[in-house]
């Protein structure tokens, strides 16, 4: 099968119609003018909105690859455009072999004609023989699980059907190359399953397959090369897991900012409360009922929490397996001796993972007074892809007196690294394996 597709400076832009409401006076001069009109928005002059803008790659026969991407990254224009449903604005596309492609939820539907009229009219456009399209309506039919209905127009179809009946058209029409965009999305977890086993049927059979899918795993298990396209250009090309980890990196970092500047609100709502803390000691217990987030005495209080890499920078977002410190900056308004810092990490679903503190690390401060810093380190952490709450606080060695306690305030991300990602955590171990060979002389 001498299936490829070379895409060579393509471009493709669109002409964007703008609108602006109008003032005031526009209506007005608009209503008593001699053409009347009751439209509250003005046009602009049209403005060119490149889409994609010089993408060059080629796919190899065989070639099971993955475009991924944020929402309006070209995704979807790039698979029209191998289609042949629009075409580039400048550029070149060479696609040698049969395309069968499903795109958005019922294109290539008619939706007066029955399901089974349907199949027929998707095989012609195909290229399809009625008599090639009828040897396999039965195996269509049975795949799309939709025996009962298969006579029924589509436009009664749910949308469930019509990914159901779309996949299996597609996949039983002898493809050379297959286009799948997101619509698989819509299947119930059953019929999933059922398409990914079609998918690496094709795949062993040299099919070329392109896919478009918000899901990692996926990409993981069936693709051996994703692209990946931001803002209409392609920002990474090559395999699989390492183009996820750019991607996946690049979305936290884009987070990063929104995640910074709500740990900056819950530091100058700390800083607040510390202020009331010293000024109000004796109201503490009328506090608790007013901020249940955070309590204790005030005689030390925890100023800022920060969350550092391997180099210390600040971050909120870590992969599997790097370096984590978390540092805790304090104030203590007296001489305080022997205090105990401590923090806890809760998964989003708020179960509690773990809670080291100072005593349990056998490290005894002698006493603080003023300002000071307390860190925790983690060489290589041992936590999977998740969102984790992190609390900490500062008691007496007795664990008696509440110094200040911040319940859950602070929260980082951690991304998929290396290796597992199932689970909660990684245990770091090892596996060996051995063959005992078989002993001729007693078998």
């Amino acid at each position: 099968m001498t299936t490829s597709i070379c895409f060579e400076n393509v471009s493709k832009k669109f002409a964007m119609q703008q609108y602006r409401p109008r003032s005031w006076q526009e209506t007005l001069v608009s209503f008593f003018g001699k053409k009347k009109s009751h439209d509250l928005t003005r046009h602009e002059p049209k403005k060119d909105f490149w889409v994609l803008k010089d993408i060059n790659f080629e796919v190899q026969p065989g070639e099971t690859i993955s475009i991924i991407g944020a929402n309006g990254a070209g995704k979807s224009t790039l698979l029209k455009l191998l289609t042949s449903i629009i075409r580039p604005t400048r550029g070149k596309i060479e696609i040698n072999g049969r395309i069968s492609a499903l795109l958005e939820l019922g294109t290539g539907f008619h939706p007066d004609l029955s399901g089974r009229e349907n199949v027929y009219l998707n095989g012609a456009i195909l290229g399809l023989s009625r008599q090639q399209i009828k040897r396999k309506l039965d195996k269509i039919i049975d795949f799309a699980e939709l025996e009962r209905f298969i006579d029924v127009p589509v436009r009664n179809y749910s949308s469930g059907m019509y990914v159901r009946l779309g996949f299996a058209v597609a996949v039983h029409t002898d493809p050379e190359i297959l286009i799948i965009d997101e619509v698989l999305a819509v299947g119930d977890a059953a019929f999933q399953r059922k398409c990914m086993d079609r998918i690496d049927h094709l795949r062993h059979k040299g099919v070329t397959i392109i896919l478009v899918t918000h899901s990692t795993d996926t990409v993981r298990d069936i693709c051996q090369r994703a692209i990946w396209l931001d803002k209409g250009k392609i920002r990474a090309d090559g395999p699989t897991e390492t183009v996820i980890k750019q991607y996946v990196w690049h979305t936290y970092e884009e987070e990063s900012p929104i995640v910074t500047a709500e740990v900056a609100t819950v530091e100058e709502e700390v800083t607040a409360e510390t202020a009331e803390i010293e000024t109000e000691v004796a109201e503490v217990e009328e506090e608790i009922a007013v901020a249940p987030k955070r309590w204790g005495n005030g005689e030390v209080t925890i100023e800022k929490v920060h969350f550092l890499d391997g180099q210390g920078h600040p971050r909120d977002f870590f992969a599997t397996g790097e370096s984590f410190t978390l540092e805790i900056a304090y104030h203590a308004k007296q001489h305080i001796k022997r205090p105990v810092f401590g923090m806890a990490i809760h998964r989003n679903d708020n179960i509690h993972i773990t809670g080291p503190n100072t005593q349990f690390a056998n490290l005894k401060i002698s006493w603080i007074e003023g300002t000071g810093v307390v860190r925790y380190t983690v060489p290589a952490l041992s936590l999977l892809e998740g969102t984790y709450h992190v609390s900490v606080a500062v008691h007496n060695w007795q664990d008696t007196q509440m110094f200040d306690y911040h319940d859950q305030l602070y929260l980082f991300h951690v991304m998929p690294g290396e290796g597992e990602r199932f689970g909660l955590i990684t245990l770091n171990g090892d596996w060996s394996w051995q063959n005992n060979p078989i002993d001729k002389t007693t078998s």
